[in-house]
């Protein structure tokens, strides 16, 4: 027999999620949002919410856990380059790069040159993978 007491909350998940995010409860907020929450759902509205719930691990500095999701969820890993690149991290997006994620690789790129670091822009891009034309073309922007 199923718990009405999860039935409510699947039934209220976004009134429970939103209330949870206003007052800054990032576990019930992430709880609300993973009972219906499914990647590349046919339901916009489940999409929607494996979106809200990647931005929420954001919010939440759950950033192992967005890490480890990001190794198999394409929506992880942009939601964590991103939030590397806003936060000035570029450390953490050079070693993203070097183990393969281009979107780190360009968002490290975009940073090194918002600092007015041009010089260091082309070396990431060398160092990291020479052969990619976006990258180039990013790195030598005028």
């Amino acid at each position: 027999m199923t718990d009405p007491r999860h039935t409510d909350i699947v039934e209220n998940w976004f009134e429970a999620a939103v209330a949870a995010e206003a007052r800054r409860d990032w576990d019930a907020a992430i709880s609300a949002v993973e009972a219906v929450e499914e990647c590349y759902s046919v339901a916009p509205e489940r999409h929607d919410a494996h979106l809200w719930h990647m931005d929420l691990l954001v919010k939440a500095r759950y950033l192992d856990e967005l890490a480890a999701r990001s190794e198999t969820d394409v929506h992880a890993r942009r939601r964590l380059d991103r939030f590397l690149y806003e936060d000035g991290r570029d450390r953490d997006l050079r070693q993203r790069a070097l183990h393969g994620d281009k979107q780190a690789l360009y968002f490290l790129v975009r940073l090194l040159r918002q600092r007015g670091d041009e010089a260091a822009a082309r070396r990431a891009v060398a160092e990291i993978d020479g052969t990619d034309g976006y990258a180039l073309e990013l790195a030598m922007r005028p």
